[in-house]
């Protein structure tokens, strides 16, 4: 069987890497990343594959080609602050219509280093009352870190929320130098 096509159409490869911030899940497709997931322990790692296959409608394998190879190698110099902006083919097949455009605009438009409010995301792809819609856009995003949805706060300077958690932001944000670095 080729890797390209599993017995569904679709073989995505996975693998659980460690990280600044814990253990992540990774998964590729033949199109590219498809999937980047926090606090990948090994309770959550049992059922990621699984849900993954059912989202997908793929056969999920253990990494196999390689096709992690560059996601992996970006991470790891991001995270030791060698990386300022990841330059990976995505699939986007886990984000559709006003999500997959907050997204790619968050992605394109929101630098290393930056943040952008929720109100400011929903005025760039032409919403401007849909700041909450983007706080969802920002819960469903399949390629947090790589799509950096920890670089949206809410108006007031606040934090908002994050599907890490919100240290997990907090350390993020450090890294790339919004917020000082934790003393403990």
């Amino acid at each position: 069987m080729d890797i390209e096509e599993g017995p569904r159409g679709v073989t995505v490869e996975w693998a659980v890497v460690p990280s600044g911030v814990g253990p992540l899940f990774l998964a590729a497709t033949g199109r590219g990343l498809v999937r980047v997931e926090f606090h990948a322990g090994e309770g959550r790692r049992e059922r990621m594959p699984e849900r993954l296959a059912e989202q997908l409608g793929a056969e999920v394998v253990e990494c196999a080609t390689g096709r992690l190879a560059e996601p992996v190698r970006q991470l790891d110099r991001y995270f030791a602050g060698a990386l300022r902006a990841f330059d990976l083919p995505l699939d986007w097949s886990l984000a559709t219509g006003f999500n997959r455009r907050v997204l790619r605009e968050l992605a394109d438009a929101v630098p290393f280093g930056t943040v952008v409010g929720y109100g400011d995301l929903a005025r760039r792809v032409g919403q401007p009352e849909a700041a909450q819609a983007v706080g969802a856009a920002m819960g469903a995003n399949p390629l947090p870190v790589v799509v950096p949805c920890h670089r949206v706060v809410e108006s007031d300077g606040g934090l908002g929320g994050f599907g890490g958690g919100l240290e997990t932001k907090r350390r993020l944000l450090a890294l790339e130098g919004v917020l000082p670095e934790p003393l403990f």
